[in-house]
């Protein structure tokens, strides 16, 4: 059959349906509305008035072609459709899919054929805040918003049966699985996580919602993370977790930096000859040097009223 094709997802690591045939979109045989409708009025009208001159005459014939003409009127008008902007039809002929009419205004078909309305607009779906666990088992709380827009009319028609519940369903499948696929926090160099690498995460949720919703003929234009957390039970001792961290790197950055400061300092002391330093004296001027620069309170001087060893 002509306009059929197999779909499967081939975004790797997604669960692999069987594979179906499903109708893909094409553009129905339809013409504008304006003269049909026209033709259509002056049916109807001539239709009438003939039935009335048959009806006062009387006259048989007349009466006969009125009817029919305000019939065939009647038949012509069934077939005008309607297209709002951001809309489409899926035109239906005795249950065989014709095409599908995207252009807006006043449209004409068959008369004979069924016309759904379908929208073609952009739409967001936002989902549940679900909890789950991240790689490393951590209960983490995450929702997420997904940006959509139906690409083939006849994939969304007949290829799920509820389009707006199967993306929902989809949307949220997949925030889980990216969920459980990467830990909150990065705890080695070059790691992906979820709060660190964001921009990289929503990527990749975009590609596989894309991959799960193709047999629907939807397109994800973009989807965000609009929540992302770890849950209650736990926040307090991963909050204190992270300020544990945080201490650490900010001492390691202090003490980087005293070091070469003290280095600096002692460099230039021996380049310039103001003093003579032995091991024991650089030794004593780097503790001094160190105390000052790393204590987070302010030092109290000592006075040294004796040599540099009392």
């Amino acid at each position: 059959m002509a306009g059929i094709r197999s779909a499967g997802w081939s975004s790797p690591g997604l669960p692999a349906p069987a594979p179906s045939p499903i109708l893909t979109e094409k553009p129905a045989r339809e013409a504008s509305g304006w003269g049909m409708a026209l033709a259509a009025a002056i049916l109807g009208i001539t239709g009438i008035g003939l039935f009335a001159v048959g009806i006062a005459g009387p006259a048989t014939p007349a009466i006969i072609v009125g009817v029919l003409l305000a019939l065939a009127g009647y038949f012509l008008a069934r077939g005008l459709t309607p297209v709002s902007p951001g809309q489409a039809r899926v035109v239906l002929l005795f249950g065989r899919y014709t095409g599908t009419i995207r252009a807006d205004g006043l449209r004409w078909v068959n008369p004979l054929a069924t016309r759904t309305q379908i929208s073609t607009r952009i739409r967001n779906h936002e989902t549940a805040t679900a909890k789950v666990n991240d790689a490393d088992g951590n209960p983490i709380e995450i929702a997420a918003v997904v940006v959509w827009q139906v690409r083939d009319t006849a994939q969304a028609s007949f290829g799920v049966d509820d389009l707006a519940r199967f993306v929902a369903a989809q949307a949220e499948t997949a925030v889980r699985h990216v969920a459980t696929s990467y830990p909150y926090d990065a705890h080695r160099e070059g790691q992906m996580s979820l709060r660190d690498n964001t921009q990289e995460i929503t990527a990749e949720l975009s590609v596989e919602i894309a991959a799960r919703v193709r047999p629907a003929g939807v397109k994800i234009i973009e989807s965000r993370l609009t929540r992302l957390s770890y849950a209650p039970e736990i926040a307090q001792a991963m909050l204190r977790r992270q300020q544990a961290g945080a201490v650490v790197a900010a001492r390691q950055r202090i003490v980087d930096g005293a070091v070469g400061m003290v280095e600096s300092a002692l460099s230039r002391l021996c380049a310039g000859g103001a003093v003579e330093l032995d091991e024991e004296r650089k030794a004593a001027m780097v503790s001094n040097l160190l105390v000052v620069l790393c204590s987070e309170h302010a030092t109290q001087p000592v006075i040294n009223t004796g040599t540099l060893y009392q």
